[in-house]
C-alpha cells in the first residue's frame, strides 16, 4: 500500500513539474490574461460585499516607460541583472533583522514577486514559499530578464483593484504609461511596498522622501543605461551588423 501511495504521489508530483514548467514556457511569449492574485483580491471583494472592477491593460516592452522600469529596480531590486531569481544577501539580512524582532523585512526579488503573482496565493507559509521558489527558477530558466520586468510591470498591484502599469499611469495620474515623467515613476514605485494604503497621487511625507531616494538610485545605477544589462543574449551571427 505504501509503494503504490508513493508511485502515485511520484506520478503527481511529475505530472505538476511538466505541466507547470510547459505553462512558464509559454508565458516566454503569451501574455498572461491575468494573475492569481488578481483572482484572489476578487474573491475577496464578493466576500466583503463590496466588488471591485478590476482594471489592468496590458503594454508590451518597449511601450513601458524606462523611467518606470529602472525606478522599480532601484526601488524593489537593484541586483535584478545580476541575480538568478535570489538575492542571497538579502535573504541573509532578512533572516538576521527577522531574529531580532520588530517589523518583518522580505528579502523578495522581482522574480520572486512575478512568481508569487501570477501563479500562488498570498500568505506565508512554507509550502508556498516551495512552491515560490519552484516558479521562480522555471521563470528565470525559460524568460529572459526584460521579459521578467515586463511581466511584473504589466502585472503588479498599485491600488484597489489596479493593476499592471497602464491601469496605474491612468488611475492615478490621468495619463498612459508611456506619458509618465521620472517622478511619477518615482511616485508609482516608491507606494510598491504597499500600494492600497499609500497613494502616489497624494503622496504623504514617507512616501515623498521614499520616492526622492528612488530618484537618486535610479541615478546611481546609470538611469536607462542599466537596462542593456537586461537585453536577451543572442549569439554573434544575430547581432547587428556593426557600420
Amino acid at each position: 500500500m505504501l509503494r503504490d501511495l508513493f508511485r502515485r504521489l511520484s506520478k503527481l508530483l511529475l505530472w505538476f513539474a511538466a505541466g507547470s514548467a510547459l505553462l512558464v514556457l509559454a508565458l516566454r511569449w503569451i501574455d498572461p490574461p491575468g494573475t492569481a492574485l488578481m483572482v484572489e483580491r476578487k474573491v475577496e471583494s464578493w466576500v466583503d460585499g463590496e466588488p471591485i472592477d478590476l482594471q489592468r491593460s496590458w503594454r508590451p516592452w518597449k511601450e513601458l516607460p524606462d523611467n518606470l522600469k529602472i525606478a522599480v529596480i532601484a526601488a524593489e531590486d537593484q541586483k535584478f541583472a545580476e541575480h538568478h531569481g535570489f538575492d542571497l544577501d538579502a535573504i541573509q539580512k532578512a533572516l538576521v533583522h527577522n531574529e531580532r524582532g520588530g517589523s518583518l523585512r522580505g528579502a523578495s526579488t522581482l522574480s520572486q514577486q512575478v512568481a508569487k503573482n501570477l501563479f500562488l496565493w498570498s500568505g506565508r507559509s512554507w509550502p508556498r514559499k516551495a512552491l515560490e521558489a519552484w516558479f521562480t527558477g522555471l521563470i528565470e530558466l525559460f524568460w529572459s530578464k526584460q521579459r521578467i520586468l515586463e511581466v511584473y510591470l504589466n502585472s503588479v498591484e498599485w491600488g484597489d483593484g489596479v493593476f499592471g502599469a497602464e491601469a496605474a499611469a491612468r488611475h492615478h495620474f490621468g495619463v498612459g504609461a508611456p506619458y509618465l515623467s521620472r517622478q511619477q515613476a518615482s511616485l508609482l514605485a516608491a507606494v510598491l511596498p504597499n500600494p492600497r494604503a499609500w497613494s502616489p497621487r497624494r503622496p504623504g511625507p514617507h512616501v515623498s522622501r521614499r520616492a526622492s531616494w528612488i530618484t537618486r538610485q535610479a541615478y546611481q545605477l546609470g538611469g536607462s543605461h542599466y537596462l542593456e544589462q537586461l537585453k536577451p543574449w543572442r549569439p554573434d551571427w544575430l547581432q547587428s551588423p556593426s557600420r
